[in-house]
Order: structure tokens, then C-alpha cells, then sequence
């Protein structure tokens, strides 16, 4: 990792760059994604042949698979699912108690109302992700949503990883489908002969499936385009070396583009979570994936805490954690991020499986306007206006701006209702 000194040497490594599509992978996501509208499964099936090596009878898991998955799956693991799944309920049950459920007064209003198809992709290449299914299943549950489906890529032999499908039985998922990658984003988008249309489509991807959801956005809803895993953690002398080494290296191992960021007041903190670095790093299974995406992680000494936080709100990082002296005292200052995690024992990991809030979060710096994964997600709002009559003041104005821009017939259709009631009044 860099290690960089003074705010304003940190800045400029700070900026992000505007984002840039590969033009040879969106050329080729067109491909499947014209394919598969025109051919159905029948392009499903020719895809997962080509690209996952699978030849499918069926594309969708059986009961069965999932019955054997769990019979296959480590106990322990299927306890600690289904508690990070409790845990993620009673969180969104929390947040679905606060939310409106709409309002009629005065004519005016709006309602809410959960959608009814939502499809979920998980990823299945360099490891399973089953915390991915409860982080956007489960809330998608709560908010009220119908029916909830699962694309995955299957192995070789035409399966899906165990862990995925228990996952996804404990979330309460009505179907999953083996179906990966630009052609998994297709079906959910268009429908084919065995997988319906979706009404929004989450979950990260690689680069094919990020372009995939940026080109069937207006078909269907997404929530986001997910990018590489973010932290940014601001700590002072009073944090611990290692945790701070191995919060870096929790996040780096995710994806060598994943990016590791710490900014401290302390020179003698930034040597030793160095060297607490390297010495972490030789345990990792993964090590070659976290030696690469450390390879662009800084670090980067200030003079303050409120240096830190202003290079925060500029990078508007996905996760950042706060190892500071009273640093509860610092959350209102960040302005711009996915998930804060105060104090050392928060770590962004806990976030990850088991905390309740989604870990799907805003990432590239989308976190300036965008925000976590939710039941809102999941949910849509329709105006209403229901007006036995709109006051003389209000028609006229209605009928003064319709006459400014030109539309006429918009103006007449409120000056023969104003005309009625003028009549009905007499």
C-alpha cells in the first residue's frame, strides 16, 4: 500500500475517475441479450454450455436439490444462515414499521405498494456467496414482494453450490434458476419459456453482468451497478494495529480490484498496520486476490480527524469504518457513504453476514446520491389525486400555464370543469 502525508498530497489520489465501459464486452453482452429475447431458454441452454461448461436437462433447481443441498451443507453453517437471516428481518421489519403506508387528505395522496417479481443474481465464480441471497431476498420479503427468484451460474456438472441453495430456501426464494452471467440478466429482463419477466433485477455481477443490467434498465428496474467492495477506515493512535490490518485485508480479498483506504493521524500507526499487513497477508488463502487489489490501497497520514472525514465525504466510500477516540462523536459528519461502522468492535464484516442492515450497498461513489439496499427498493409509490372540485385559484393557474406553453386542449379540460362547477353553483 501507499503511504502518502498530508491532506493535500492524499487528495488528488483520492479523486475518482469517471467510469469507463469495455466496448469489446458490451458488444458482446448485445449479443446475448438480443439471443436470448429472440430464443428463450434454447439460447439459455447454448450459453451455459459455452461459457459454464454445464449441459442442462432442466433450467431450474428441484426440490430435491435443494433437500440434498442441505443434507450435504455443514450444520453449522445452516445455524449461522438462518440467524444472520432472523437478524436481517427483524432489521427491515424495524425499518417497514417506520415506513408510510401512504395517505389520502384532501383529494390528494399516494399509495404504496410492494412489487410483485423481483430477481436476484448471484454470483458463482471464484466463491459462493450466500449472504448475498438473505442480504436482498429477505428484504424483499418484508417489503411484501410476491414471488422472489434466484439466477446463479451452475458448476460443470450442472449444480449449484449447496450453501447458495439453502440460502436460498431459508430467505423464503420460490424458484432458482441455473443461469449465469449477461444471459441471466436477459431472461429475468425479457422472461423466456421457463424464467418470467422480473420487475426489478438486483444483486453484483462481474463486468457482463453489470453492463447487462445498465442495458435493461427500462425494461426492468435495478437497484444499483454494483462495482468492486470499498473501506475506508479513519483512525488515530488509539486503534489496534491488527484490527485495522485485517479490516483492510477483509475487503482486499473480496476482488483484486477491491479497494483498501486508511487515513490516520498517526505516522507510527500507519508503519505498523504495514507491517501488521504483511504479516496478516502470508495467512490468507487468498493472498495472490488481496496482494492485488492492495497493490493501489493508501494510506494516508493528516493532521486531524475532520481531514479524515473531509477526504471521506470526497471518495464517498461504501464502507467506512471509525477506530477514533469518541468516535461515535464523528458518524454525523460523514455526509457521503454506503455503511459507517463505529468503534473497533463494528467491524465491516460483522456488516457483511450477520449485522441486519443489507450489505448491499452504493459503491464507486455512487453513495453521493445513492443509498444501501432496502425495503423501499422494493417497494412503489402511485399518486393519487381524487378532487370533487379544485378551488377557482387552482383551475385558473392550471389553465394560465397550460395557455403559456401551448397546449391548449389541457387548458380547456380544466376551464369546462371550472365552467361545470361555476354552473352547478348558481
Amino acid at each position: 500500500m501507499k503511504i502518502v502525508e498530508g491532506f493535500e498530497k492524499a487528495r488528488p489520489l483520492l479523486t475518482r475517475a469517471v467510469p469507463r465501459f469495455d466496448e469489446s464486452s458490451e458488444a458482446a453482452v448485445k449479443r446475448i441479450l438480443s439471443e436470448v429475447r429472440a430464443n428463450g431458454d434454447k439460447a439459455l441452454i447454448a450459453y451455459t454450455k459455452k461459457l459454464d461448461g454445464a449441459e442442462l436437462k432442466s433450467l431450474e433447481v428441484s426440490k430435491k436439490e435443494i433437500s440434498d443441498a442441505y443434507k450435504s451443507t455443514d450444520k453449522k453453517l445452516v445455524s449461522a444462515l438462518k440467524l444472520a437471516a432472523s437478524r436481517i428481518e427483524q432489521f427491515h421489519r424495524l425499518c417497514r414499521e417506520r415506513l408510510e403506508p401512504g395517505f389520502l387528505t384532501g383529494g390528494l395522496g399516494c399509495l404504496i405498494r410492494p412489487l410483485k417479481r423481483v430477481g436476484i443474481y448471484v454470483p458463482g465464480g471464484r466463491a459462493a456467496y450466500p449472504s448475498t441471497v438473505l442480504m436482498t431476498a429477505v428484504p424483499a420479503r418484508v417489503a411484501g414482494v410476491k414471488e422472489v427468484f434466484v439466477a446463479t451460474p451452475p458448476g460443470k456438472d450442472g449444480a449449484v453450490r449447496e450453501a447458495t441453495l439453502v440460502a436460498s430456501d431459508i430467505a423464503g426464494v420460490d424458484r432458482i434458476f441455473k443461469v449465469g452471467g449477461a444471459q441471466a440478466i436477459a431472461a429475468m429482463a425479457y422472461g423466456t419459456e421457463t424464467i418470467p419477466k422480473v420487475d426489478k433485477i438486483c444483486g453484483p455481477g462481474n463486468v457482463f453482468v453489470i453492463a447487462a443490467k445498465r442495458m435493461v434498465y427500462g425494461a426492468v428496474d435495478i437497484e444499483s451497478l454494483p462495482g468492486p467492495s470499498e473501506i475506508m477506515i479513519v483512525a488515530d493512535d488509539t486503534a489496534d494495529v491488527s484490527f485495522c490490518a485485517a479490516d483492510l485485508l477483509a475487503q482486499a480479498e473480496h476482488d483484486p480490484l477491491a479497494l483498501a483506504i486508511l487515513i490516520t493521524t498517526s505516522p507510527k500507526l500507519a508503519a505498523a498496520v504495514t507491517e501488521a499487513i504483511k504479516r496478516q497477508l502470508n495467512r490468507l488463502a487468498r493472498k495472490t486476490i488481496a496482494t492485488k487489489a492492495l497493490e493501489s490501497g493508501i494510506i494516508a497520514v493528516v493532521k486531524s480527524p475532520d481531514e479524515a472525514i473531509a477526504l471521506v465525504n470526497l471518495y464517498a466510500p461504501e464502507h467506512v469504518s471509525l477506530m477514533l477516540r469518541d468516535a461515535g462523536s464523528y458518524a454525523a459528519k460523514i455526509e457521503n457513504a454506503g455503511c459507517i461502522c463505529i468503534g473497533s468492535m463494528s467491524p465491516v464484516a460483522l456488516g457483511d453476514y450477520v449485522a441486519g442492515p443489507s450489505h448491499v450497498l452504493p459503491t464507486g461513489g455512487s453513495a453521493r446520491f445513492s443509498s444501501p439496499l432496502g425495503i423501499s427498493d422494493f417497494m412503489k409509490i402511485t399518486n393519487v389525486i381524487g378532487l370533487d372540485e379544485a378551488p377557482g385559484e387552482v383551475a385558473q393557474a392550471a389553465i394560465t400555464i397550460a395557455e403559456a406553453e401551448g397546449l391548449e386542449s389541457h387548458a380547456q379540460a380544466v376551464r369546462l370543469r371550472l365552467e361545470g362547477t361555476r354552473k352547478n353553483k348558481k
